[in-house]
């Protein structure tokens, strides 16, 4: 059973290294951050235990932001935006 673990705990670490840096921000931010890209992508997905919960994800700089919140944001009509089943990111 240890080798299950350790099997687990490096899927993992494998998946956080995959990921990239994911920063966390307020929505209010996340918007921020769309405004500052001429034609930004932005993927978002309902999430949370019942459903209840928006995430969105961006890239910036190098860098990937996601924002959650109860209602849409308003994302600007210059943006790509791709509707997916889920966003997953690793803890």
């Amino acid at each position: 059973m240890a080798g299950a673990g350790a099997g687990a705990a490096a899927a993992i670490a494998q998946a956080i290294k995959a990921s990239g840096t994911v920063v966390r921000v307020e929505p209010d931010d996340f918007v921020r951050i769309l405004g500052r890209q001429d034609n930004p992508l932005v993927i978002w997905a309902k999430g949370g235990v019942f459903g209840s919960r928006l995430r969105y994800l961006t890239s910036y700089k190098g860098f990937a932001f996601l924002a959650q919140c109860s209602s849409p944001l308003h994302i600007p009509g210059t943006a790509e935006v791709i509707a997916a089943k889920k966003i997953w990111i690793p803890t």
